[in-house]
């Protein structure tokens, strides 16, 4: 069994191997919980032009000169959303490219709305672009006022899966004599009947890496 992050991380993986040498760039940002404050659309977004930027032969010349003017600005300031979503319009339309976003709902709500807003501003001019997203079911509605014909796969995992990967976590834990068979009881009686995000079956992470890889014209998995 797998974790959704073990899944979304899988996934990525195997996209970067399939685009290797296909003039194909792969860019991806992880939402983390404890990292809120600092992951702002801005940040994101900044991020993943810096991953695309550095897998160009040659950088555009729009680009080189923003990135010049910021250096000169006081502070060396980084460039504004706008900037950032307007030099990912010209790095992204000239080439295929896939941007991988895992935990989306761990996003700031604030933060999320400009996200998906900037997105949608690529996507509208950059027909080669395709956007893989993770996150936790009650986010996909507002994934939906975005974007439109968006394919989407529910991940849930039955009792017994959960257990199985529990067990397999005891297993490899360094201080065994913390759990005791009354702890274990408690925490047995706590686990639904179904989870959604806790683990992946390997038939689901095929699914994942068919729909990411769909109109990319890559090899399938």
């Amino acid at each position: 069994m797998l974790t959704s992050r073990d899944a979304s991380s899988l996934v990525v993986d195997h996209l970067c191997d399939q685009a290797r040498g296909q003039n194909t760039t792969v860019a991806c940002f992880y939402f983390d919980f404890a990292a809120q404050k600092g992951q702002t659309s801005t940040s994101m977004l900044g991020a993943l032009l810096r991953q695309v930027v550095d897998g160009l032969e040659e950088v555009p010349e729009e680009i080189a000169q923003a990135y010049e003017y910021q250096k000169r600005a006081i502070g060396e300031r980084g460039p504004q959303l706008s900037k950032i979503v307007k030099m990912l319009q010209i790095t992204s339309s000239g080439r295929r490219t896939l941007i991988c976003i895992d935990a989306l709902d761990e996003c700031v709500e604030k933060h999320r709305v400009k996200l998906l807003d900037s997105l949608n501003q690529i996507l509208e001019v950059s027909p080669g672009t395709r956007i893989f997203m993770t996150g936790r079911p009650h986010i996909l509605p507002e994934i939906r006022r975005h974007f439109a014909g968006i394919t989407s796969i529910s991940i849930s995992s039955k009792r017994d899966d959960i257990i199985r990967y529990l067990y397999r976590k005891l297993d490899e834990d360094t201080n065994p004599d913390a759990m005791d068979s009354s702890l274990e009881a408690d925490i047995l009686k706590k686990i639904p009947e179904h989870n959604s995000g806790t683990c992946v079956e390997a038939t689901t992470l095929r699914r994942l890496l068919q729909v990411a890889l769909t109109d990319l014209h890559l090899d399938s998995y």
